[in-house]
């Protein structure tokens, strides 16, 4: 067994205490290879703000764990010198059994999420209590979630919404010591979050999506006051990246997300940990599609993952800055 303190990580209870405190977000971007890591890791040094580096199971299989776990440490080195030892968590992303959570704390995870939303309230319950009597045996946190949030992503498969009731938030904190809560208001996976009809058009005819529901989390909030709430589904699929992918022969189609003012409003409240994953993947893929597209010849994968990682970097420092607002707050 391997703990995540041996390879200079942290778990997320003091940063998420510092979080609802100053009313910002930890940003959580997945990642699954070196360029990815690497901006992420950049990003965050150079504004100064705590990360977490999440992984899908999808993710874990496709990059193996045994790498993974020395990218995390890479990347605490990697912050140290660039000359800001940013704090940085290492987190499963929708762990789905026991078996997966476990394996991933014992090879050096200092977080873990067990999502038990496809089971009953009941099996919920049972499944997230048992991951958190395991984790914090090893100081590790765990995040539950309530509700279901509809989308694609990796694993993650669900064709309807079911939002969060928050009088059951309550119980289930009691019930299973969670450490923190993945809740539903109207977010979801994927880069295809809503439907055009779904949407109104504002004064430059951009289609806006309906509302997060706030009153579901302001609920929340008055139950279980500055308990750390985490959103999932929270990529804004900036219509400039989805254009030049389309420009240079995508095909993504009604590709709309959350609205970034919207997340801010979130971030001010008890949400402290924002999950971003569609929007690095938009940000990578145009800037790889144009440098095919536009130097047909070039065939050194460093040409155009080089420019993907530096386009990655520039969308996770605005979200850093401008929308999550966890810059320099280490």
């Amino acid at each position: 067994m391997v703990s995540y303190k041996e390879l200079g990580l942290v778990n997320t209870k003091e940063l998420f205490n510092k979080a609802i405190e100053g009313g910002y977000a930890i940003p959580a971007f997945n990642f699954n290879n070196l360029e990815q890591m690497q901006a992420i890791v950049s990003a965050a040094a150079e504004t100064k703000s705590p990360v977490i580096l999440q992984v899908s199971s999808g993710a874990r299989k496709y990059a193996n764990q045994t790498l993974l776990r020395y990218l995390a440490q890479g990347a605490v080195e990697y912050a140290k010198e660039l000359g800001t030892a940013v704090p940085i968590a290492l987190h499963l992303d929708h762990g789905d059994t026991f078996e997966l959570c476990k394996s991933c704390i014992d090879m050096g995870f200092s977080s873990v999420m067990i999502d038990g939303s496809h089971h009953s309230y009941e099996k919920n319950v049972e499944l997230t209590a048992k991951v958190v009597e395991y984790a914090h045996k090893y100081d590790v946190t765990v995040e539950g979630e309530l509700g279901v949030l509809a989308g694609v992503e990796d694993d993650v498969v669900a064709e309807h919404h079911t939002y969060t009731r928050p009088e059951e938030v309550q119980d289930f904190l009691q019930k299973t010591g969670v450490d923190s809560l993945a809740i539903s208001i109207g977010t979801s996976h994927g880069a295809n979050k809503f439907k055009p009809e779904q949407c109104t058009r504002n004064a430059e005819g951009i289609l806006v999506p309906p509302s997060l529901r706030f009153d579901i989390l302001e609920e929340i909030e008055k139950l279980t006051p500055g308990f750390p709430i985490v959103l999932h589904g929270a990529s804004s699929v900036p219509q400039d990246k989805v254009a030049l992918i389309n420009k240079y022969g995508g095909a993504l189609k009604d590709a709309i997300g959350i609205p970034e003012d919207e997340l801010r409003r979130a971030a001010a409240s008890a949400v402290c940990k924002i999950n971003i994953d569609s929007d690095g993947r938009l940000a990578m893929t145009a800037a790889i599609r144009e440098v095919f597209a536009t130097q047909p010849a070039e065939f050194d994968p460093r040409k155009y993952l080089g420019p993907a990682r530096d386009a990655l970097k520039e969308l996770y420092m605005h979200k850093i800055i401008n929308v999550l607002g966890s810059a320099n707050r280490i």
